[in-house]
């Protein structure tokens, strides 16, 4: 029987326990923390996203091959691989210098760089200047992307706010969706409205004035950067001497080891389904029998209003996640949810839908980038919380643009190959090799979800 002195202890230990595992109220520089990276996540799915639309256009602009054509295929396979390869590489350095000199300074000059490149990028005069500068826009969104992670995560480091650091990450994330909406509409305006607009290198050509609208998140930037605050978690732990040197030979650990690998090939598998199945839809849509009975503006704004049940799909495939998140116990049973319908509807939809009428197609883009998106949310909501302090900016850099940008759109340019192959005419072809591939790393990532390691709701390692 405890004591009446010893019970008054214990009572105030336990209430200040409460009260210190009480959410506390976010402060406007937290507020406008969620605010930049919501903004960032937004137009780094623009960058990231935007071929699937302008570059048909562009390649019938700058090099003039047949539709099709073995030579077109591989120069749009060029376009959408190479610039994502680059953002694999360079964001894991910018994973790397997150952790080595802060997630504020990366992430601010990330945004401008991309912004810049975006713009220049709308001014290309040949197929090698447009790589070039989509390589560099496509390489500073996922620096940023990194950046931000760790950012918003590290303010929520507390087991007790567990739940909430779930929450917070999976509604940021889900402004990516934005990212497509913003896409869809500027592709919109830029192909009713182009002929109204200052001609880019002399000409109205719509795909020029959709890169251009990458510029938008780099200027009001540029004003509040001085108003934002560095992450608390790095701040102390540099400021006391005791934040360790990031080495990407760390993540191979025994510790870090097994995280780092099967994280890495779920993540390639997302993003190859992503860019090697569902970004490929632009181009299926043309080859529909109703749709090439369409003027040529009207097959542009038919195409567009496809992309925009993608676009509706992403959104409710993050805000999905985020309301998920957290009532589901145990990440890899999360993942599984979203892997397993995948294997049914992504062949139905590229062996079915794709050759079907618009109304199908639209549903089954709907459907399938619902899934998607949703994998791509769960990626942003466990790697930050699998790796310490100093490691958090290198391990999402390393799984998310090794696994996911380096190795996993690759993707694309198997589909773009895979596509000569196939039977059929040119959209049938790529419809028939997107199946494929979406099949085959959903497979993939079903198998692999049973070695993910789990969280358990665990504090973030510091």
């Amino acid at each position: 029987m405890l004591s009446r002195t010893a019970q008054i202890e214990c009572s105030t230990t336990i209430s200040a326990d409460v009260v210190a595992a009480a959410p506390q109220p976010f402060t406007w520089r937290e507020w406008m923390v969620c605010a930049v990276a919501c903004v960032g996540f937004a137009f780094d799915t623009y960058e990231f996203i935007v071929s699937s639309l302008i570059v048909r256009p562009a390649l019938v602009a700058l090099r003039r091959e047949p539709i099709g054509s073995v030579m077109f295929n591989r120069a749009a396979g060029l376009l959408f691989y190479v610039p994502l390869a680059a953002g694999g590489v360079f964001g894991l350095l910018g994973g790397y210098l997150t952790d080595r000199i802060g997630r504020r300074r990366v992430l601010v000059w990330s945004i401008v760089l991309y912004g810049a490149a975006a713009a220049a990028s709308a001014c290309a005069t040949s197929v090698f200047d447009l790589l070039l500068w989509r390589s560099i826009a496509v390489s500073g969104a996922a620096v940023e992307f990194v950046a931000a992670l760790a950012w918003v995560a590290e303010l929520f480091p507390a087991r007790a706010d567990a739940k909430r650091r779930d929450s917070i990450l999976g509604y940021t994330q889900a402004f990516s969706a934005a990212g497509g909406l913003l896409l869809t509409a500027a592709c919109y305006v830029a192909v009713t409205y182009g002929d109204s607009l200052p001609a880019i290198r002399g000409g109205h050509e719509a795909w020029r004035y959709t890169l251009l609208f990458g510029l938008a998140p780099a200027l009001p930037l540029i004003v509040i950067r001085p108003l934002l605050p560095e992450s608390t978690v790095w701040r102390r732990r540099k400021a006391d001497g005791s934040l360790k040197r990031p080495r990407i030979g760390a993540l191979f650990d025994a510790v870090h080891r097994r995280t780092t690998i099967v994280a890495t090939l779920l993540t390639a598998c997302s993003y190859a389904a992503t860019y090697g199945a569902i970004q490929q839809i632009p181009r299926i849509v043309p080859g529909l029998l109703q749709v090439r009975r369409l003027a040529p503006i009207a097959q542009e704004q038919t195409i567009s209003a496809v992309h925009l049940f993608s676009d509706l799909g992403n959104i409710a495939g993050r805000i999905l996640f985020a309301l998920v998140v957290v009532r589901v116990v145990g990440d890899r049973r999360l993942l599984r949810w979203l892997v397993v319908p995948a294997l049914i509807v992504f062949p139905w939809l590229f062996v079915f839908a794709a050759q079907s009428s618009v109304d199908a197609l639209k549903l089954g883009a709907f459907v399938a980038t619902v899934l998607m998106t949703a994998q791509l949310s769960f990626w942003g909501n466990y790697l930050p919380k699998m790796f310490p302090t100093h490691l958090r900016g290198t391990g999402e850099g390393f799984a998310t643009n090794i696994g996911g940008r380096l190795v996993g759109t690759s993707a694309a340019l198997v589909t773009t190959t895979l596509a000569n192959v196939m039977p059929g005419s040119a959209a049938v072809q790529l419809a028939y090799a997107a199946a494929i591939v979406g099949t085959l790393v959903h497979l993939v990532a079903v198998v692999g979800t049973f070695s993910l390691p789990e969280a358990d709701g665990a504090p973030l390692p510091d």
